[in-house]
């Protein structure tokens, strides 16, 4: 009795990892097929049903159908990404640093001007920054939907300079609009964008009307600046040897993880997948400053949108979307 069960369960599980393989395979073909990806994809999902009905024996059955995503990772797999494309104007450089000691030059820093969500002037500027400046970091996140999905923008803040911003995000061809599912393929190219506060911060609150939450870490100037080093590395990389963008293993927060030397990235929690819940897993970390505020009384404090719209383009943009916030400004913080 207990041999059949087992027996059972595991050409119920068998079953259910080759449906998921198939599953799989479709969507590989139908988003990322160079030519006729429906009909592909469809002719496809016929083949499996032709081959579970008319095969004889389980076996044969489940052994067809695992050899046909076989055939469809091993074609998936040699997809090679690119930075050469017909790209989105606000995606359209890449941006890279030459460093020179204590200084490191951005080319590429993108400076849009905007006059709604998607009409703009893309302007893309050389800028130079200090490492011995750098005095903290805080953390943007970003809300467009759902509660449980957002994106984080990291600003760098200097203490003789604005906010430098990196926002990890797709790198979109004309034509091209995020898809959730099509981010589990080979869909979009990676890029981090480099940006001031008054890019990349006010496009989402100002003209998408997203809702973005502005926090400051607890790390030191020491930390804050080898997590620069890390961006930098990972930027310069990214110009040599282009990456896949992937939803769930290579995305906006994911790819700061393992920017991370392997011994220094933090515990993995379900909430760095799910990441609209970061902010709550960082202050259960004690990685915010928090004001000694609960948390819902921080993030209720923390939301920008109101500031950012009214300081606009304002040269004191960054410093009028922190009044109020529970945290000192870079110079008094640096201690902290």
């Amino acid at each position: 009795m207990i041999w059949r069960a087992l027996r059972a369960f595991a050409w119920t599980l068998a079953w259910v990892i080759a449906l998921g393989c198939a599953a799989w395979a479709f969507g590989a073909l139908y988003y990322d097929f160079p030519v006729g990806k429906p009909i592909i994809a469809w002719a496809f999902a016929a083949a499996i049903i032709a081959a579970i009905v008319f095969l004889h024996g389980a076996v044969r059955k489940l052994g067809a159908v695992f050899l046909a995503f076989a055939l469809v990772l091993t074609w998936w797999l040699t997809l090679k990404p690119s930075n050469n494309g017909n790209w989105q104007p606000d995606v359209a450089q890449l941006a890279w640093a030459d460093i020179n000691g204590d200084e490191f030059t951005f080319h590429n820093v993108r400076n849009c001007d905007y006059r709604t969500a998607t009409d703009y002037a893309a302007h893309w500027d050389t800028r130079t920054v200090r490492l011995s400046q750098i005095t903290g970091i805080d953390l943007a996140i970003d809300y467009w939907g759902s509660p449980w999905i957002a994106h984080p923008i990291v600003s760098f803040q200097l203490a003789d300079a604005p906010p430098l911003c990196f926002s990890i995000e797709t790198r979109k061809k004309l034509g091209q609009t995020y898809s959730t599912i099509g981010g589990l393929y080979r869909q979009f190219e990676l890029t981090y964008i480099v940006a001031d506060e008054r890019d990349v911060i006010r496009v989402r609150t100002n003209y998408r009307k997203e809702d973005i939450y502005l926090y400051r870490l607890t790390i030191s100037p020491t930390q804050a600046r080898e997590r620069f080093l890390e961006y930098i590395h990972s930027l310069n990389a990214l110009r040599n040897k282009p990456r896949w963008y992937n939803a769930v293993t290579t995305n906006c927060t994911t790819s700061i993880r393992t920017q991370h030397p392997a011994d220094e990235r933090p515990p993995w929690d379900w909430r760095i997948l799910l990441n609209g819940k970061g902010d709550e897993l960082m202050y259960e970390r004690h990685l915010l400053v928090t004001g000694e505020l609960s948390f819902a009384e921080l993030k209720t404090r923390s939301l920008i949108d109101t500031r950012a719209i009214a300081a606009n383009d304002s040269p004191d943009f960054s410093k009028l979307i922190r009044e109020g916030l529970p945290f000192t400004f870079p110079s008094e913080a640096s201690g902290r």
